[in-house]
């Protein structure tokens, strides 16, 4: 049989399995195991997926400023106002405020976790704010230790003899600020992602943070409330909070 026969005989027998499978053949992706993240594909873009971690949670539930009980299950908290505590040191938010949740259980305990399950009453106001996906976050955050660098040229530099430096307008306004490196705001907004309170069916105990949209001064909150309502139940927590 000669080989141009071969290869038509293989082409039509490809196109016969495509056509009883409904579509070009592929590889199926493995199945994901209750409570773990999807997997990532191989490739340039899998370094930049990173997994919702959250936080270790700590020893036990008295040693968040607050704690209550939803049925066998007990949401503790921490209220840090506009920063947004992550592992490596703190960012912030002029937007959202954030508090560190930890959910524990009884020993091998599980629960299905959702940011939907969580609400901040602020000042004892009827509405509450809801939890809101950490990707809504990204693009407030900030480092208040990161320095943008400054356009010397565009400063209006005074001498010693308080003469200002010759060429240099000085009623022209500010010249704008750099951007913030894109490399420097992804890693910003990797840092959020991973340490977010983690969704799904998962393992107690389990920590992250919840960010809620709010943009006034923390000054001005008299009273604060942390609501729980899902599938363990319903809790409220008084949250300490400094101004």
């Amino acid at each position: 049989m000669r080989w141009s026969t071969l290869v038509a005989l293989f082409a039509a027998a490809t196109a016969l399995i495509s056509l009883h499978s409904g579509g070009p053949l592929r590889a199926q992706a493995p199945a994901t195991a209750p409570g773990q993240a999807p997997a990532t594909a191989a490739g340039k873009d899998a370094s930049i997926v990173i997994e919702t971690k959250g936080f270790p949670p700590r020893a036990a539930p008295t040693d968040y400023p607050a704690h209550a009980q939803a049925g066998a299950f007990t949401i503790a908290a921490d209220f840090t106002g506009h920063n947004v505590g992550t592992q490596e040191g703190f960012l912030t938010s002029e937007d959202f405020v954030v508090v560190e949740a930890g959910v524990f259980g009884p020993p091998e305990g599980r629960l299905v976790l959702s940011v939907d399950d969580f609400s901040l009453r602020v000042n004892g106001g009827k509405k509450t704010l809801p939890a809101e996906p950490y990707g809504l976050v990204a693009k407030s955050l900030k480092d208040p230790d990161f320095e943008r660098p400054e356009d010397k040229e565009s400063k209006t530099i005074m001498t010693g003899t308080g003469q200002k430096t010759p060429g240099v307008d000085p009623n022209a306004p500010p010249a704008a600020l750099p951007p913030i490196p894109i490399e420097l705001r992804r890693a910003w907004e990797q840092r959020a992602r991973r340490d977010s309170l983690p969704i799904g069916d998962r393992v107690l105990p389990q920590a992250g943070l919840l960010f809620f949209r709010y943009g006034g001064a923390t000054k001005g909150i008299r009273s604060l409330e942390l609501i729980y309502s899902g599938p363990a139940g319903k809790a409220t927590l008084s949250l300490p909070h400094h101004p």
